[in-house]
């Protein structure tokens, strides 16, 4: 992709917003873009590999893992599903296991950080909802580009 998040800002400013800086930046693509589909999840990683599995051309996955850092919500197998399934990328305010092996996959992926440990399978979590962190809102549906300067979100394709 040859957009810079700086560029779009300058282009488009009072008309998107940017998530406050907290990302890590993993996987094989530094830059990305595509429809925001939301998942709010604690703990818990079985929808994640549920919505992974599902096609996702055009689209970015983001989790609303609370913030946690005790334990993993992605690691390597679910990242090679999303590839297979040709996600653009995830956004997960949590962490994720598994990072050399998820740098040489061609995906984006932000998270919080890394944690060995596996999260609990307890088949929870809800889908499509409006997501709250990092100072904005992302909206099911909206456009969400992402590259080496950080993470930026538009009501419309920017692009």
């Amino acid at each position: 992709m040859s957009f810079l998040t700086t560029d779009l800002y300058d282009a488009n400013e009072g008309r998107v917003a940017v998530v406050e800086p907290m990302f890590r930046a993993y996987g094989g693509r530094a830059r990305f873009a595509g429809q925001v589909v939301t998942l709010k999840v604690y703990e818990d990683n079985t929808r994640v590999r549920e919505v992974l599995a599902e096609p996702g051309q055009g689209k970015i996955l983001v989790v609303d893992g609370g913030g946690s850092r005790r334990c993993a919500l992605l690691g390597d197998q679910i990242v090679e599903l999303a590839v297979k399934n040709g996600w653009e990328g995830v956004v997960i305010y949590g962490c994720i296991r598994d990072s050399v092996a998820i740098n040489a996959l061609d995906i984006g992926v932000r998270a919080l950080d890394t944690n060995p440990k596996k999260s609990v399978k307890r088949n929870e979590g809800q889908r499509d909802l409006v997501l709250a962190f990092g100072a904005v809102e992302f909206v099911p549906g909206h456009w969400l580009y992402v590259d080496e300067d950080g993470l930026l979100l538009s009501a419309t394709p920017l692009l």
